[in-house]
């Protein structure tokens, strides 16, 4: 009998090779009927089975089924520009996730799967199946590839394609070099964007955002939308996000990035992404400099917005905030200004299916997305395809897409401000006092508050992903940002005659502006961003805790955002994929400076009681991502609003960071140098 991961490996690879192609080099043949095969192959069925499928180690046989309904799928070609930000196209990919849910067995989704794989849209194909994959019981133990490895050409500086190419053709495996993908090839030096591109343009960083969205999708059946608190994580998420982004631009000389709440307005900056789609050869469309966001009328995409409506929807979105309650399907007035009003905010605003009323709220942020995305040809006269904006899986390459979700946490900060600061006994823990707080690089006679940034040279095969090219391994070689490792170190005394049970909270946020001036602390509050959060039981008396880096419960480490399923296959191998949802390791700390950027570090120990929702096992493989990615099939494991204690507005009279913590015993501050140095190490 066929193993889950043997059964679905191969439909997910090489996404344009039809599915009768031996897949993982060759060692694995679908054995099709020749109903699964399209028009275009059909006669020749049995040649066909003669030329490819004698030579393969494992053999998989699908039975005849009665062929389902495709027609919903028509929306977008095979070879088409598949968006979740188009509304048309996330109705369709919601009916193949639960086309895919039906299935009453693996075998028969594996044989589903392969009869649509090469009748379908193929990323949204891979989208749908992956979705349900992750949330079907029976295939938990099935390896989501990364998009890295299905559609390299997202990530890829399209120059790199034909070296690798021409190595597959004319070298055997063992004898292909890794090419290099050059950093910073989408604009030079004059563009002052192109500070932060190394940021934006992290491959690890746009994987992250597709696997949070394989996790939390924002349309499909309710098994799969409707999760514990997923429209505060979308809020939280996104917020920690332009956070960081913006720390990034401190680092760098540059100012915070500008909301783009003026819908009217030209946008100076530019984006020429130089991305070339392997569907059908033509590049994701530029952003030339002051154009304007007009009505988007592109009938054969499907995709109708106006600019009217637009405003509409932001004028109800902020009369439901300013009003505290938001209006339901049923005319009932639900309340807002309380713990759940971020969550139901952050549905009505994605808008996800968990919209409270999506035909009043309407679809403000994802129609942003594709109105941005088609800011080069609205109206389609140029038969221009969608630009990077309007795509998930490379929105988070463009500098735009910080300014719309600027904007976007501005309307959630809009909600926070009409809620109460938080009370002494809110954020105090009766007892437990932090004596001491300091960070230290882990290597012997490190001193103490200074940590260290590097670039690293990093090695991936693409050889999964590149279709119609000769069997074996393809390397790209690329450059990140990267932290030498480090540890936490806090002492904290008891003065209770028990144990206590705390949670620890780790944050980072700026001392100074891109200028150099000091942040006040209601600006610094908005930039403060989470680096760790564990329990910890403290005993009478005092407690040392040293906690390294990476243990983060933020964060996944390379392997995981970087996995190859390809190269994983071994028996025994540890399983991921809910679990590959997080943020990048390599990302957890900024940039710093040359001569060594201050920034603030926080620590709180909060009480456990009023934190706890359910007790969880940290250490499980896959919970070690929690504060982004939530637990599976469990509530999220922290009572508190995400983003506590910064969160809400404080009283005018704290003026920094040091005078918020002073009168809590268990909170402490310390300055921490991070030092940049501008050399490539390559990972070993």
């Amino acid at each position: 009998m066929t193993d889950n991961n043997t059964l679905f490996r191969g439909l997910m690879q090489k996404p344009y090779e039809p599915t009768f192609v031996p897949k993982v080099d060759g060692k694995l043949y679908y054995d099709l009927p020749d109903a699964y095969l399209t028009d275009q192959y059909r006669p020749y069925g049995p040649s066909i089975q003669n030329r490819f499928g004698i030579n393969a180690e494992t053999r998989v046989p699908f039975p005849n089924i009665s062929p389902p309904d495709l027609s919903f799928a028509d929306v977008v070609s095979r070879r088409g520009v598949f968006s979740v930000f188009n509304a048309a196209h996330r109705r369709a990919a919601g009916q193949l996730i639960q086309l895919f849910l039906d299935q009453p067995n693996p075998t028969t989704l594996g044989a589903v799967a392969a009869y649509l794989r090469d009748r379908v849209n193929a990323p949204m194909f891979q989208y749908a199946l992956a979705i349900a994959l992750i949330h079907r019981d029976d295939t938990r133990d099935v390896e989501i590839p990364s998009f890295l490895e299905l559609f390299p050409d997202r990530f890829v500086d399209p120059a790199v394609f034909p070296q690798l190419r021409e190595e597959s053709n004319l070298l055997d495996r063992g004898s292909r070099r890794a090419i290099d993908i050059p950093s910073n090839y989408t604009a030079s030096d004059r563009v002052n964007e192109q500070r932060v591109a190394y940021w934006r343009e992290d491959i690890g960083l746009s994987l992250h955002h597709w696997h949070w969205h394989l996790v939390y999708p924002s349309t499909g059946p309710d098994r799969v939308v409707r999760k514990d608190r997923r429209g505060e994580l979308f809020y939280h998420m996104h917020q920690q996000t332009i956070a960081r982004y913006n720390i990034e631009r401190f680092a760098n000389g540059l100012a915070r990035t500008l909301s783009f709440s003026q819908l009217r307005e030209s946008i100076p900056e530019a984006y020429f992404p130089k991305i070339v789609r392997s569907s059908d050869g033509r590049a994701f469309s530029c952003r030339y400099p002051n154009q304007v966001m007009k009505d988007v009328n592109r009938v054969e995409d499907e995709s109708t917005i106006r600019l009217a409506d637009m405003d509409v929807s932001i004028k109800r979105i902020f009369e439901a905030i300013d009003n505290g309650y938001a209006q339901a399907t049923n005319g009932d007035r639900v309340p807002l200004d309380n713990e759940k009003g971020i969550d139901l905010i952050g549905d009505l605003l994605e808008a996800s299916t968990n919209s409270i009323n999506f035909n009043y709220y309407g679809d403000y942020h994802q129609n942003g997305h594709v109105m941005l995305g088609y800011i080069h040809d609205p109206d389609n006269s140029y038969l221009e395809g969608v630009g990077v904006m309007g795509d998930l899986t490379t929105t988070m390459r463009d500098p735009l897409f910080y300014r719309w979700h600027q904007h976007i946490d501005d309307i959630f900060v809009r909600h926070k401000q009409r809620l109460p600061a938080y009370t002494s006994l809110e954020l105090s823990f009766n007892d437990i006092t932090v004596d001491s707080f300091d960070v230290q690089l882990n290597k012997a006679n490190a001193p103490k508050n200074v940590l260290l940034t590097f670039w690293q040279r990093s090695q991936f095969d693409l050889g999964t992903g590149i279709d119609f090219v000769p069997e074996g391994n393809l390397f790209v070689t690329f450059t990140h940002i990267q932290h030498a490792p480090f540890s936490y170190r806090i002492q904290a005394t008891n003065n209770g005659g028990s144990m206590r049970r705390g949670t620890v909270r780790l944050f980072l946020g700026p001392k100074v502006n891109d200028r150099g001036q000091v942040l006040p602390f209601r600006d610094q509050r908005r930039h403060m961003v989470e680096l760790d959060k564990f329990t910890v039981n403290l005993r009478p008396g005092q407690n040392s805790i040293v906690r390294r880096s990476d243990e983060s419960n933020l964060t996944i480490p390379y392997e995981r955002t970087f996995r190859n399923i390809a190269a994983s296959s071994q028996p025994g191998m540890e399983v991921f994929q809910f679990c590959n949802c997080g943020w990048p390791s390599h990302m957890l700390l900024p940039k710093g400076s040359a001569s060594g950027l201050e920034y603030d570090f926080f620590v709180m120990i909060s009480n456990y009681n009023q934190d706890r929702v359910e007790e969880f096992n940290e250490n499980d493989n896959c919970n070690d991502a929690h504060m982004f990615c939530g637990l599976r099939d469990r509530r999220y494991p922290d009572a508190r609003s995400m983003g506590y204690p910064f969160d809400r507005f404080t009283p005018n009279s704290v003026g920094s960071l040091q005078e918020f913590a002073r009168p809590y015993r268990n909170m402490a501050t310390t300055p921490v140098s991070i030092r940049f140095t501008n050399t490539v190490i390559a990972r070993t």
